[in-house]
């Protein structure tokens, strides 16, 4: 008998090839070791001497909610769609699950729920009965969960997709996509089209998800929701990955501005690393500090202050330094300063990071 054929011997094998792709799931970031659901290594897409998506590494950390940012022609959706093995990669490659995205597309699919920015349903059916298509077809798939949430969306089972108006349509398309069990979510614009209260819905579903464990990767144009809801955020740009930024470091950011009597160029500098003091002229003064507040707040009361406003930095000024022209008050740099005019917005630390 063949010894590759025994049975035995196919078993061992299994054994290690699922060992080995397991092992590849674990990454070392600057936190220490982490279990990495989705993984790019120098991803790339051409269209003859068109680059849609040029060496895009990222990885994706199980349990966390992943933002894409970046305006029309970005790269976001021929990333997704590399991830979900509907492209052919150019070079590099792409993981999900320790399986490669493209030749093992099918094992991947498994695993994934996938929300297209552009959802097509169809038009002759009920609404119930693409909730119980949708359901059936996949292996992860819950009928009962589907018709739950479309109930919490207030969503109408009764009609056909083709009398549905955009905004139905898109509620379907949640209420299918949220159902399955997957390990991973991929959502594509996934509040596009909805009024307020059913955005906020859409959120709590998404935040309710990663509290289950289930990882979450969120394509959208709207910077608050981003803001709100992701733990990281890639910016694209022209099919390069330009930034990564993590929230929780973003949200302790603060810019103060500040208008002082006299002249401001005698200015004491704060005790204090993390704080950046631009001089905009006519007593006016712009202050970031990624540190603690109350020790600035000491340093302030000994200025003749005349006004001052304290503000969260926020994620749009970081998104304008990619996609938007430079704001005046970031241009004037002291040249002390040590910073660059397109640095002014977030030191070099704050910068692309991570194994991104």
């Amino acid at each position: 008998m063949d010894q590759a054929a025994h049975p035995s011997r196919r078993w061992v094998r299994e054994v290690f090839r699922q060992a080995w792709g397991f092992s590849r799931l674990f990454g070392r970031t600057g936190c220490g070791w982490v279990i990495v659901l989705v993984e790019t290594h120098s991803l790339t897409k051409s269209y003859g001497r068109m680059t849609a998506l040029d060496a895009c590494s990222i990885h994706v950390e199980r349990g966390e909610v992943f933002g894409l940012l970046g305006p029309n022609g970005a790269g976001k959706t021929t990333l997704l769609r590399l991830l979900l093995g509907f492209l052919r990669p150019t070079s590099g490659s792409a993981e999900i699950g320790g399986f490669d995205c493209y030749h093992d597309r099918v094992k991947v699919h498994r695993q994934v729920a996938y929300l297209p920015g552009d959802a097509r349903l169809f038009r002759g059916m009920k609404g119930a009965e693409v909730l119980r298509f949708f359901a059936e077809i996949h292996p992860t798939g819950d009928l009962a969960k589907a018709l739950g949430l479309a109930e919490r969306l207030e969503l109408d089972l009764s009609a056909r997709v083709a009398f549905m108006s955009t905004g139905m349509r898109q509620k379907l398309a949640l209420a299918a996509a949220l159902s399955s069990e997957t390990a991973l979510l991929v959502l594509d614009e996934p509040t596009a089209n909805l009024d307020p209260t059913v955005r906020s819905a859409v959120l709590e579903l998404v935040m309710e998800a990663r509290a289950a464990g289930r990882t979450v990767i969120f394509s959208s144009h709207v910077l608050s929701e981003v803001e709100e809801i992701c733990d990281r955020v890639v910016i694209l740009r022209r099919g390069k990955l330009v930034h990564t930024q993590i929230m929780t470091d973003l949200r302790r950011r603060h810019r103060i501005r500040a208008r002082v009597r006299g002249p401001v160029s005698a200015l004491p500098a704060p005790d204090n690393s993390d704080v950046l003091l631009v001089d905009q002229g006519d007593g006016r003064i712009l202050i970031e500090t990624a540190g603690e507040l109350a020790d600035l707040f000491g340093w302030l009361s000994q200025l003749p202050l005349e006004d001052v406003r304290i503000e969260p930095v926020g994620l749009r000024s970081i998104y304008d330094r990619f996609h938007g022209p430079l704001r005046e008050d970031l241009v004037k740099v002291p040249a002390e300063s040590g910073w660059t005019d397109a640095e002014a917005g977030m030191p070099e630390s704050q910068g692309t990071g991570g194994r991104s």
